[in-house]
């Protein structure tokens, strides 16, 4: 059973960085898409950044393009979310995600089998 866990959430300002990750374990990813989701309080949860495990190919919400980088280490099975210049409409609780399938980058939430429990991030002005 593949298992996502998250760690690295906190409390920061606007402008800075936050790096969190996701360790996963139960499985072989080398076919697997990974991704990155967040929610806001009271709003849906929304696609932030995915990675091909096998590739590396990487691909990212316009909000947060440029500012966020999303990677991996393969010996650790872990998943990565370097994100700088944070702004306070970053604050969410951040989910890892995980997909038996290599392809369909910006796939929406439902399309994604396993899930991490979340972290939350707060980004105060």
């Amino acid at each position: 059973q593949v298992q996502l866990v998250e760690s690295g959430g906190g409390l920061v300002q606007a402008g800075a960085s936050l790096n969190i990750s996701c360790a996963a374990s139960g499985g072989s990813f080398t076919s697997y898409t990974m991704a990155w989701f967040r929610q806001a309080s009271g709003k849906e949860r929304e696609f932030v950044a995915s990675i091909y495990w096998s590739g590396g190919n990487t691909f990212y919400a316009d909000s947060v393009k440029g500012r966020f980088t999303i990677f991996r280490d393969t010996a650790k099975n872990t998943m990565y979310l370097q994100m700088n210049s944070l702004k306070p409409e970053d604050t969410a609780v951040y989910y890892c995600a995980a997909r038996s399938l290599i392809g369909s980058a910006y796939a929406p939430e439902r399309a994604y089998r396993y899930w991490g429990q979340g972290t939350q991030v707060t980004v105060s002005s």
